[in-house]
């Protein structure tokens, strides 16, 4: 397994972690990702390690804040300082006033609680799910600062951020010695590539790796979807296709007849070589996968090791290129003094 500094940070993270939104299966949305429980999470997280991939993602908000207790007791027994633990909070976790956001007082209740339930003392990435325009960033930081020095977190990273909202907290916390977002949770997919538009290059920038939730492009890209062919039964897009991000129809199967016909050459599946792609883009640190049985899992974990050709990975690009939005599409045409990221 390969490993990578997380952003300018000096942790290394492998280039594929293990997302536990598939714990716990609590709720009509979240069983339809998977209902793993903690006899099966052991098992995958033992094929996991075995491969080098010790970094495991979750949040409060999966299942109810289940993933997190599965998760917690599938390592329990198990070496502490040799597992990266990551997980996220913003989002609203309860019904009352203050149980939503990145308050002092939602993100201090929010930390001990997840630490709660994931058997822990400290967490080693704890991430912003989403911004909070409600909040001062500079109490968020503040309390994100409290909280390092307390030990309770380590690394300090945002989720689903624009932009400005990275960039202006990242400013403030250079202006008050608060911790760096070293770690950017992001989606990034063959079939969505905004990323790449203002977020690649502020990370270039910034020091910040991506973390890229998704990278299937929310279960598009299993190669079971195929053009002229009906959605399959057992696919979870009848449940969440409308919650996730929207793909086009004919970008989608523009961007599955590629990888199909590279899988061909390469000997490789359709998810492996999407895979492999996001590993060989820029500011990519680490890419979040996910599996409801151990043969996803070992599938996706056969996507390290080997790199698709410079020629395929442009013919890639061309197949999963879209008209950027204003003012990217513009900045393009100065490529001489404004070049794009990648």
């Amino acid at each position: 397994m390969e490993y990578r500094h997380l952003g300018r940070s000096g942790l290394k993270v492998p280039v594929l972690s293990f997302g536990t939104g598939t714990f716990g299966g609590k709720g009509e949305f979240f069983q339809a990702w998977g209902s793993t429980d903690v006899a099966e999470a052991r098992k995958l997280i033992d094929i996991c390690l075995d491969a080098g991939v010790n970094m495991f993602d979750s949040a409060d908000i999966y299942s109810g804040g289940a993933a997190e207790s599965v998760l917690g007791e599938a390592i329990k027994g198990r070496a502490r300082d040799k597992l990266l633990i990551s997980t996220k909070a913003t989002f609203r976790s309860g019904e009352g006033a203050n149980e939503v956001g990145s308050s002092r007082y939602h993100l201090v209740a929010a930390v001990d609680a997840a630490l709660k339930r994931l058997g822990t003392d400290y967490i080693d990435l704890f991430q912003l799910h989403g911004f909070d325009a409600a909040t001062p960033v500079e109490e968020t930081l503040s309390t994100l600062d409290d909280l390092v020095r307390a030990g309770k977190l380590r690394y300090v990273g945002a989720s689903n951020f624009s932009g400005w909202h990275l960039m202006k907290s990242l400013g403030v916390a250079e202006r008050y010695g608060y911790p760096r977002y070293v770690a950017h949770q992001a989606y990034y997919s063959l079939v969505g590539r905004d990323y790449e538009w203002e977020l690649m290059p502020l990370a270039q920038d910034q020091g910040v790796g991506a973390v890229v939730w998704s990278p299937l492009g929310w279960g598009r890209l299993t190669g079971k979807i195929r053009r002229g062919q009906p959605l399959p039964a057992n696919s979870r897009l009848h449940v969440t296709a409308d919650m996730g991000p929207p793909v086009p129809d004919e970008l989608l199967y523009r961007v599955v007849d590629a990888l199909e016909k590279i899988a061909g050459e390469t000997g490789k599946t359709v998810p492996q070589v999407a895979l492999n792609w996001l590993l060989q883009r820029p500011t990519v640190s680490s890419v979040v996968i996910g599996a409801r049985d151990e043969q996803q899992l070992r599938q996706n974990l056969g996507a390290v090791g080997w790199n698709l050709t410079k020629e395929q990975v442009a013919e890639l690009d061309v197949a999963s290129t879209t008209t950027l939005a204003y003012p990217y599409w513009h900045q393009r045409g100065f490529a001489e003094r404004n070049p794009a990221p990648v």
